[in-house]
């Protein structure tokens, strides 16, 4: 039987050039201090597509995306070396301000985080008072086709004062979605965004992701494999750092083509 270590060093680490990618990382690595996380990460993301990463805890999925938006250098200690390119200009150059890439690519957490004191239209409106747009008709309308691209404008439009922390978990979530949209991002990365839901949430979330695709470019980070194959139209898997296999979700799941990446799939480790 090949051992996990063999196999990762013969991971499958390119993928064909995409004229069509919104994003690539070009030899990306990322350092927590001494302890390196992630390891020469060549990837593309397609425009207006789903990409899922999925891998076992501590693999470097969510240091990954956090890399895409240059959220991980707000870390103590956090280095990164390699390039990031989103529409092929590299985010990590000196004269590039991260505040304006956090803006053109948005992110939403793991358990959803309303600003507590904010009412609901005030969460999704924070951001864009932030950037000069303050109040009158323009806000309303941004807000609610936020709230409406988020599919939760039916279920608040009547609440829209309430605290954004009244609404349960699963709406919590879909307004953090509306809150990132509303400021118009290209790209929005979502780190294990339903693991904190019930299932009938989740399922809310996972549609919305495969209609956000129409605007938006996805990357969402999951240790669901059935949830990778429901809403991704392709998917990367790391291990100990590394890109081990990328390709479509479909050819992932059913033909992977590393033997490791059919042992995490196939529920073998993980």
């Amino acid at each position: 039987m090949t051992s996990m270590n063999s196999t990762q060093d013969k991971a499958v680490n390119q993928q064909p050039i995409d004229l069509d990618m919104k994003m690539q990382s070009i030899g990306l690595n990322a350092w927590f201090g001494a302890k390196q996380v992630l390891k020469d990460i060549n990837l593309n993301v397609k425009a207006n597509a789903v990409t899922a990463i999925i891998g076992p805890s501590g693999c470097g999925k969510s240091t990954f995306i956090r890399c895409l938006n240059r959220m991980h250098e707000l870390v103590s200690g956090a280095k990164t070396s390699g390039q990031v390119l989103l529409d092929g200009k590299n985010i990590y150059e000196k004269q590039v301000d991260p505040v304006q890439i956090r803006r053109r690519v948005g992110m939403v957490f793991q358990k959803p985080n309303p600003f507590p004191t904010m009412s609901i239209y005030d969460n999704v409106a924070a951001g864009l008072r932030l950037t000069g747009t303050k109040k009158g008709k323009n806000l309303d309308e941004v807000v609610k086709r936020s709230l409406e691209q988020a599919t939760l404008w039916a279920e608040v439009k009547d609440d829209l004062k309430k605290p954004g922390t009244s609404i349960s978990g699963g709406q919590q979530q879909r307004l953090c979605i509306a809150r990132a949209i509303a400021l118009q991002p290209e790209v929005i990365l979502m780190d294990e965004p339903c693991s904190a839901l019930d299932p009938i949430a989740t399922a809310k979330i996972e549609k919305l992701v495969v209609g956000l695709k129409r605007d938006y470019t996805v990357v969402i980070v999951t240790h669901n494999m059935q949830q990778a194959s429901r809403v991704s139209d392709y998917t990367a898997f790391f291990y100990l750092g590394a890109l081990v296999e990328f390709g479509a979700t479909k050819d992932i799941f059913e033909y992977p083509k590393n033997p490791l990446t059919e042992k995490y799939i196939t529920g073998e480790f993980g």
